[in-house]
């Protein structure tokens, strides 16, 4: 998978380096894959949630959400977010 703007996950993790390991974690997972669809994307990522067009990953057991639109299609991840728990809880990312 292409996954474009990794400078949202620079930017949290200088911010919160507790999350460090876990988002480098998820990129080294997402990026060499290939994924045609939600159902196989939940075989390495059990806890994300599909919020209207949008993909909600749990990094690092509710340290952040990792929010992202995936293109099946063509392999692409685009990084709308990355929010704390608490961030994420008031619902603005929404909008």
């Amino acid at each position: 998978m292409h996954i474009s703007t990794r400078k949202r996950l620079n930017e949290f993790a200088a911010k919160y380096p507790n999350a460090k390991p876990a988002l480098a974690h998820w990129y080294r997972i997402l990026k060499p894959a290939t994924i045609h669809s939600f159902a196989e994307l939940c075989t390495l990522f059990p806890s994300a949630a599909q919020v209207g067009r949008l993909t909600v990953f749990n990094i690092g057991g509710n340290t952040a959400r990792l929010i992202a639109a995936i293109h099946y299609n063509r392999q692409k991840v685009y990084i709308r977010a990355v929010l704390t728990h608490d961030d994420y809880d008031e619902v603005k990312w929404k909008e």
